[in-house]
Formats: structure tokens, sequence, C-alpha cells
């Protein structure tokens, strides 16, 4: 009988041996520093199962033991579940500290920045470069319709989520715009951004904004042609690509509703998207007696009240462009 005692004993202290020296190597396999080298994004795609994600984060040298891995995240998997995404993955880090960061859930956030004034096309193109966005966009969003800004996404967000998300922006910033606008103005909620993509499109001087929106107001209050040339250069390209060139006095004959020398009033749509500051403009124009402008050759506009003062300024920077292209030459 005592030797049944001593036989029970001793497979109590091995098994118990055992289980301490498994406790042991354990929380030092999930205590211990990763092997992974530097910092690391790495993509977990949703439906991951634990022992593929375990071999995988193995494979790829940012845990030293699967098996440690795979425990732990199933203990932890009790109060959490691993969440899938993409994850920036600090250097040599610890299978505890991995599974906590894939409970959070605080995916690594790419940005996406859209600038003003472009338009719909250029912007279609920008995300269409975006290899980490997912799907196609269709339809073509309506010019106008997307505020331009810097964008958060994740890994795998569809490219028409975004498109959404910049749609939701334009309309939620042009309603509190639209609450502080100059009053009277004769314009719809619309048509101030028709008006403020042509403002964006004609300087990228803040200062001259609202008084280049000023003069087009003039100028849709008198019945006159805006002659704005953003304008004909829309109905020659439609938004798709650079004209490249000059426009022609050909060019400002087309036939186009968006050829703002040949109908008066403002286009059926806008021409670009334009951003926060121009949409202000076109809401809060400057007061002025202006009614041509034209550039200074220095990034800016000659702003002049009659057409005889406006030739004089158009010579002048005839003249300035030409002496600068002989200057160039020689």
């Amino acid at each position: 009988m005592s030797a049944v005692k001593g036989l029970l004993l001793a497979a109590v202290v091995i098994v118990l041996a055992f289980v301490f020296a498994a406790a042991h190597w354990f929380d030092a396999a999930i205590n211990a520093q990763g092997p992974l080298p530097a910092q690391k994004l790495v993509y977990i795609p949703p439906g991951t199962a634990t022992g593929v994600m375990a071999r995988a984060l193995e494979k790829e040298d940012v845990i030293g033991s699967a098996r440690a891995f795979r425990i732990e995240a199933r203990l932890q998997g009790r109060i959490a579940p691993l969440k899938a995404g993409e994850y920036d993955i600090p250097a040599h880090i610890s299978i505890l500290d991995l599974v906590t960061l894939l409970q959070s859930g605080k995916t690594y956030q790419r940005k996406v920045t859209i600038p003003e004034g472009l338009t719909s096309p250029d912007i279609v193109r920008i995300l269409d470069n975006e290899k980490a966005l997912a799907g196609a966009i269709a339809p073509m969003p309506p010019e106008g319709s997307l505020l331009p800004n810097t964008y958060d996404f994740s890994y795998g967000d569809t490219r028409m989520s975004l498109i959404r998300r910049m749609q939701a922006a334009m309309k939620e910033e042009m309603a509190a715009l639209w609450t502080k606008r100059a009053p009277n103005l004769p314009v719809t909620e619309q048509q101030a951004v028709i008006l403020a993509s042509i403002v964006e499109k004609e300087t990228g001087r803040a200062s001259d904004r609202a008084r280049i929106a000023g003069v087009f107001y003039n100028r849709l209050k008198r019945g006159i042609p805006l002659q704005s040339d953003p304008t004909v250069i829309f109905a020659l390209t439609q938004g798709q690509d650079p004209l490249g060139r000059s426009l022609t006095a050909a060019d400002l004959k087309i036939k186009s509703p968006y050829n703002t020398y040949a109908v008066a009033g403002l286009p059926p749509g806008a021409i670009c998207n334009p951003g926060v500051a121009a949409l202000e403009a076109a809401l809060n124009p400057a007061q002025t007696d202006d009614f041509y402008f034209v550039a200074n050759g220095s990034g800016g506009s000659t702003f002049a009240k009659t057409l005889q003062q406006h030739k004089r300024d158009i010579d002048k920077w005839l003249r300035a462009r030409r002496a600068g292209e002989k200057q160039n030459k020689q």
C-alpha cells in the first residue's frame, strides 16, 4: 500500500513539475520581446482563424511562438475577440501586448488628401490609385458634390464609402455656411456651389476670392455674362483632363451652356469641387463696384470698375507676359 502511495505521490510531483514548467514557459513566451526588428504594417483579413493568424504572424517574424499566441488568444478571447484589420505593429512587441492590440480594434488609419478645385474625375483617379482601397466608383460623382479635405480610412475600405463621406461632408458644410450667408443673395444653395466652383478655379489667392465673387454677383445682377475662362475650359474638357493650352478666340464661341462668354448667368452645374474658402467667398462676397478683373502675373488679380480701365489692365498684363517670355528665351 505504501508503495502505491509512493507511486501516486511521484506521479503528482511529476505532473506538478510539468504544469509548473509549462506555466513558466508560457509566461516567459507571452511576455518576452518579440523577434520583429522594426515597426511593420500587418493586415489580418476578416474571418481569419486564430491558428491561421498565429502561423502567419510567426512566419512574418512578428511573434516567436505561434503556439503561445494561439493559447493566449483563446484565453483572452473569453474577454474580447481579436478583430481583423490592418495594424501598425511596434518592433519587438510581446505576444501579450499583440493580443491586447488585436483585441482593441485600433487599426492603422491611412489618409488621402483631396486638394481644393479638383474635378470629380481627378478625385476618382486619386482614389483609384490608393491600392489599400477596394471596389470601383460608379456612377461618377456630380461636380461640386465632394468636399476637398484630408480623409482617414482603413485598409480594405471601399472607394465608394469615401465618396459618400465626401458628399456627406459637403452637404453638412454647405448647410452650416448657408445659415451664415450674406443677406439677399440672388442664388440658391446649389447655385452658390456653382459660383464657388468658378471662384475656386479663378484664383488661388485667399485675399481675392471674396472680391472676385463680388464681381460675379455684380454681373449677375446686371445680366452681364460672367466671361469666366475656367467655365470655357470645362465646356471643352468636361473636367476629364487639363486643356494643356491657352484658350483661343474660337474657344470662346463654343456652343455650350458652360460657356459664360456666350451665355449669361451661371452655368447649369459646378465646374469643380470647391473648398470651404471658396464656398465662404460665394456666400459672403465683398461689397464692390468692380465689374472686371484680370490676372496680374503674380498670382493675384487686378480689378476694374470700367471696361476702359479693364482693357488697360489687360494690355499691361500682356506686355508683362511678353517681356517675361522674351527674358526666358535669352
